[in-house]
């Protein structure tokens, strides 16, 4: 008969080598000391807020501008230009920024940004002016993508989602503090200064944040030949036939009046668009297999309605605190602090509390677009001269707060109804059409208040007899700060003409954010049988790892 075995009896040492093997699993996959992430993290931090502010600036810069320049009929583009530059970049910037490695890709990104804020506040003429506008978008567009790749390089797997919210953070506080910056400095030193002091700014934070970010060990292995296959493989006729067709579109819908000739135009360059990422692309920016999945091209289209929808409120408050309720500029500006506050509370808390394992948000995302409704159209019936501020303030927190939430819980619940295989470039997608929302809710969203406004102000001048203000009605599509000055009958038309306006486009907003409730209830609440997912689905994953 044999002994019985002797079950081993953990050594001291036991539970110090389980906690040093789980510190090991858990090392960031890049080590930095406390020294290089400090300036990592307020570098980082910095230029993510110069570029949000960015994003904001032009709502209360926009009428010295337009007055500069005398562009009254094309202020949509102010912001369109950047947004459409910054939009068109980004899906290239993860591939790049991995070709490139991160170090070298932000030193390059943060000089163009400070190139295009120096030929932006230089300007002198509007050509100049948009060029500096589009050149500082490209610089902006690399940024945050770096900021995550950086973040999941240089952080602990526990400590990500406290950097990963701390880029919302940022982004947020720079988008809430645009309109009041441009708004302060803009009355008292114009609106150059605020680019004047951010462009150098951005420029000392680029060799900052070379020098700061440590080197992987696997860009110390990358050859000049595989650099060349890899900038080979990058879809740059993709990008630059997307970047045309919005282009070509917005150019059609953000104005006073619809143009048909770039409608065509854009139906050409799209489907030449669609040809390169079906045929031709080897790495497409849109992958149409996963894009023809009905969970993922739903989610795509309702976040990209969701964000227009919110484009309108960001940047139509400020006009409507400057011209209905008579605010100086820099309060004005003010008014995006409660929404932008509960947008970035709305995406924690629901991530906090609720979100935590994989499983169906449907209903959760339906709340969020209902709750995100009713804000809407709150805001469009308070839209008045006469209205509770505090009410207005109260429903532009909720509309964000309703926002930030949903956009969590539908892109938790988009991953919990596909492959896991697919997440990757899933999220990318995801983050790609909502990143175009900015664009196209500037420009669109502001060719329909341009119009309302238009119709509005001729409506009312003609009611009074005051046929033969068509100067006057141009100028006044462009420049909310020029009703300070009217008086009398003028001023009063104005006024009028700018509430209905901005009521119009809220209502038009709950319009679509309905459409994107519609949208998202068409995802289902039950996930797939992914082993039915097409094969290439997953092949597709596998050629767009980098």
């Amino acid at each position: 008969m044999t002994a019985p075995q002797q079950k081993s009896l953990p050594s001291e040492q036991t539970p110090l080598m389980g906690r040093l093997a789980e510190e090991v699993q858990d090392a960031p996959r890049v080590p930095a000391t406390a020294l290089q992430g400090s300036a990592i993290m307020v570098a980082m931090g910095l230029l993510l807020f110069i570029q949000a502010t960015q994003i904001t600036v032009m709502t209360t810069a926009q009428s010295a501008i337009a007055a500069e320049f005398d562009a009254f009929s094309v202020v949509t583009w102010f912001s369109s230009v950047f947004l459409i530059a910054y939009s068109s970049i980004a899906p290239l910037s993860g591939r790049l920024c991995q070709i490139f490695t991160p170090r070298v890709y932000v030193f390059f990104t943060s000089s163009l940004l400070a190139l295009g804020l120096f030929v932006t506040a230089a300007a002198p003429n509007l050509a100049v002016f948009l060029l500096g506008r589009a050149i500082a978008g490209c610089g902006a567009g690399g940024q945050t993508v770096t900021a995550f790749v950086l973040t999941l390089d240089l952080t602990s797997k526990k400590r990500r989602g406290l950097f990963l919210g701390l880029i919302s953070v940022g982004m947020t506080t720079g988008i809430s503090s645009g309109a009041v910056l441009s708004g302060l400095l803009t009355t008292a030193y114009g609106w150059r200064l605020i680019f004047w002091i951010q462009a150098p700014v951005a420029l000392i934070l680029a060799p900052v944040m070379f020098s700061a970010i440590p080197i992987r060990p696997e860009d110390e292995e990358l050859d000049k030949g595989a650099l060349l296959e890899k900038l080979a493989q990058v879809d740059y006729a993709g990008a630059l036939t997307m970047t045309i067709s919005v282009t070509l579109l917005l150019s059609s819908l953000a104005s006073s009046e619809i143009r048909i000739a770039p409608i065509l135009a854009f139906l050409v360059s799209i489907g030449l668009f669609l040809l390169i990422e079906a045929r031709f692309a080897s790495q497409p920016i849109i992958p149409m297999v996963i894009v023809k999945l009905r969970t993922v091209g739903l989610t795509c289209f309702a976040g990209l309605i969701t964000r227009m929808a919110r484009w309108s409120v960001l940047f139509y408050s400020p006009v409507y605190a400057m011209v209905v309720r008579d605010w100086n500029p820099a309060s004005a500006g003010l008014i995006l602090v409660p929404t932008n506050a509960g947008f970035g509370l709305g995406g924690v808390l629901a991530g906090w509390l609720h979100i935590r394992r994989s499983q169906s948000y449907y209903l959760s995302s339906l709340i969020g677009y209902l709750l995100f409704a009713i804000a809407g159209f709150i805001l469009a019936m308070v839209a008045t001269p006469t209205s509770s501020v505090i009410t207005f303030v109260c429903a532009t927190f909720v509309n964000g707060l309703a926002v930030g939430a949903l956009l969590n819980y539908t892109l938790s619940h988009l991953l919990y109804l596909t492959h896991t295989d697919v997440h990757y470039i899933v999220g990318a997608l995801v983050g790609m059409s909502r990143g175009f929302a900015g664009s196209f809710g500037s420009a669109i969203g502001g060719g329909f208040f341009m119009r309302e406004l238009k119709r509005g102000l001729e409506a009312r001048f003609r009611d009074h007899g005051l046929e033969d203000r068509e100067e006057l009605v141009r100028k006044l599509l462009g420049s909310p700060a020029l009703v300070k000055s009217l008086t009398g009958v003028e001023r009063a038309v104005a006024v009028q003409s700018y509430e209905q306006a901005i009521q119009r486009l809220f209502l038009g907003s709950c319009v679509l954010i309905l459409v994107a409730a519609a949208a998202q209830a068409g995802t289902g609440w039950r996930a797939q049988d992914r082993e039915r997912q097409p094969r290439e689905v997953i092949d597709e994953e596998d050629q767009c790892e980098t």
